[in-house]
């Protein structure tokens, strides 16, 4: 567990999105026990595991697993220059998604770093 960490810690960041998905990484394996994390030996054990329950990293996020203010997510993962343009988080972070469907973007990722730090 240590090293996983470790190594998520490690990876270097240029840019906000990167730092929150990071952030993220972090987040989703603070509600693991190691025990639980050695015996997911499998990319499909990791992901069941992560998502605690929830079918999809889309559910994990709509579902209140992490963050749930869109202010909130905005500030995670956009630069200075982003949260302007969304008004901090009020506005639509595209035309296709909403903030919670980009928070369940990020979480995947986040899960592919924990996924390449622990196999």
């Amino acid at each position: 567990m240590n090293a996983i960490m470790e190594i998520i810690t490690e990876t270097k960041t240029r840019s906000a999105w990167s730092a929150g998905v990071k952030e993220y990484a972090m987040e989703l394996l603070e509600d693991v026990s190691a025990d639980d994390l050695g015996a997911a030996n499998t990319r499909d054990k990791l992901e069941r595991l992560l998502l605690n329950g929830a079918p999809s990293w889309k559910e994990y996020s709509w579902g209140g697993c992490s963050l749930i203010y869109d202010g909130d997510i905005a500030r995670r993962l956009c630069a200075p220059w982003e949260l302007r343009k969304t008004d901090n988080g009020r506005k639509n972070p595209n035309a296709r998604e909403q903030w919670l469907d980009t928070q369940a973007r990020a979480l995947y990722q986040a899960f592919l770093l924990v996924l390449h730090a622990a196999l």
